[in-house]
């Protein structure tokens, strides 16, 4: 099954997706498991942009300068890859404009939740907060950790994630929050129950992804 892929041409489209390209993060033709559960032909392996850190740095600075304007006091990302981008983005948000900003996470709890551990929540307590996600399919890390945060306290001004991959339905109206990215990359998804790739008898990749979680939990 040839997935045919079309990504729309911007300046900071092109230098994100030259970016992902050239670590090798971009990957096509397929059988992947996203967080979410679902299948798709297209993935982003954001794990090897991160073991880049001039280049994880610089997807970092694109952020800030995206939201320079915005009077950040926080940075929340969920937990995992989305950490060390958030972490960036303060670093240069601060670079930038010379404001304090601080870098926190959510983390995972038996639910699959978004949640602030480590007494995360009292520092985004009254405070403005820029989310950072990697990428999103169907919006559910960004809505689940936009959830944490506003129960602690925390006033969101923008969520932002580094590839989009459904621009129609992931949308500010979508995930509750004014939501911009750096690029998109289209990938269509499939529920796991009626994906085309498993009836076409397509191999899930196991290496990259939720693939192997997904196989182990059919055998059980």
């Amino acid at each position: 099954m040839k997935t045919l892929l079309t990504i729309p041409v911007s300046s900071t489209q092109e230098e994100v997706v030259s970016m992902l390209r050239k670590v090798g993060a971009v990957k096509t033709d397929g059988h992947f498991v996203g967080t979410s559960g679902e299948h798709m032909s297209v993935y982003v392996n954001k794990d090897a942009l991160l073991t880049h850190p001039q280049e994880t740095s610089r997807m970092g600075e694109l952020f800030a300068t995206m939201s320079k304007d915005l009077p950040i006091d926080v940075v929340v990302s969920p937990a995992m890859g989305a950490i060390i981008l958030g972490h960036w983005t303060a670093y240069h948000l601060l670079r930038i404009t010379g404001r304090p900003v601080l870098s926190v996470y959510t983390e995972k709890d038996k639910n699959e939740n978004q949640m602030f551990k480590r007494d995360y929540d009292k520092i985004v307590e009254g405070k403005n907060v820029l989310l950072i996600e990697d990428t999103t399919a169907t919006g559910l890390s960004v809505r689940r950790s936009l959830k944490s945060i506003v129960e602690a306290g925390g006033n969101v001004l923008r969520a932002c994630v580094m590839v989009n991959r459904d621009t129609k339905n992931i949308t500010s109206e979508a995930v509750g929050a004014p939501l911009s990215w750096l690029a998109e990359i289209p990938a269509e998804t499939y529920p796991e129950d009626d994906c085309p790739l498993c009836k076409a008898h397509i191999p899930i990749h196991t290496t990259v992804g939720h693939g192997k979680k997904f196989l182990e939990k059919q055998t059980r």
